[in-house]
């Protein structure tokens, strides 16, 4: 909730899907140097297990990997994931890993996906602290998780071959 997202998801067919999402946040609430800058995207690839006939319904499994960038920093010490002033690329994070979900019908075409990831995280984060609105760096360390880097609670709203169990006039 705290980070605003918006993504895409193609079925291919057979339970099969790709999908990509991007996410933004940028926030200062003033009062000397309060920051929360997150942005960054995603790409997966996805199979749903059992009736195909209800895209996007039910147990899936995955794959992902994605790029994000950060800057926390609330009045004291600031972390920035990437480096400064570089390329995209070279400002990003790292994160890739096999997921886990279930997606079930709330509506004709809105159903809610909740999804857990577990994977890699890492890159290169700078450590700086802010004295008298200016921001002194402090340090530079290579950052590397193993373990949990997803959890995810998405509306979905299937445009094309929603539910087909909820057709107007019931099943013929």
């Amino acid at each position: 909730m705290a980070i605003p997202n918006i993504g895409a998801e193609f079925y291919l067919g057979t339970g099969w899907s790709v999908g990509a999402s991007w996410m933004y946040a940028w926030w200062s609430a003033g009062k000397r140097n309060r920051y929360w800058r997150v942005y960054g995207g995603e790409i997966y690839g996805r199979y749903y297990f059992g009736n195909h006939t209800n895209r996007f319904k039910g147990h899936h499994v995955g794959i992902y990997a994605g790029l994000v960038t950060y800057d926390f920093e609330f009045g004291g010490v600031g972390y920035i994931g990437g480096k400064p002033g570089h390329s995209l690329w070279d400002r990003c994070m790292r994160n890739f890993g096999a997921e886990y979900g279930y997606s079930f019908v709330i509506a004709r075409n809105l159903y809610i996906d909740l999804t857990l990831g577990v994977g890699y995280f890492g890159g290169i984060e700078e450590k700086l602290r802010p004295i008298q609105g200016e921001y002194y760096w402090e340090s530079t360390s290579r950052k590397t998780w193993l373990g949990p880097t997803k959890a995810e609670v998405s509306f979905v709203w299937v445009i094309f071959g929603g539910n087909s169990k909820a057709k107007k006039g019931g099943d013929k």
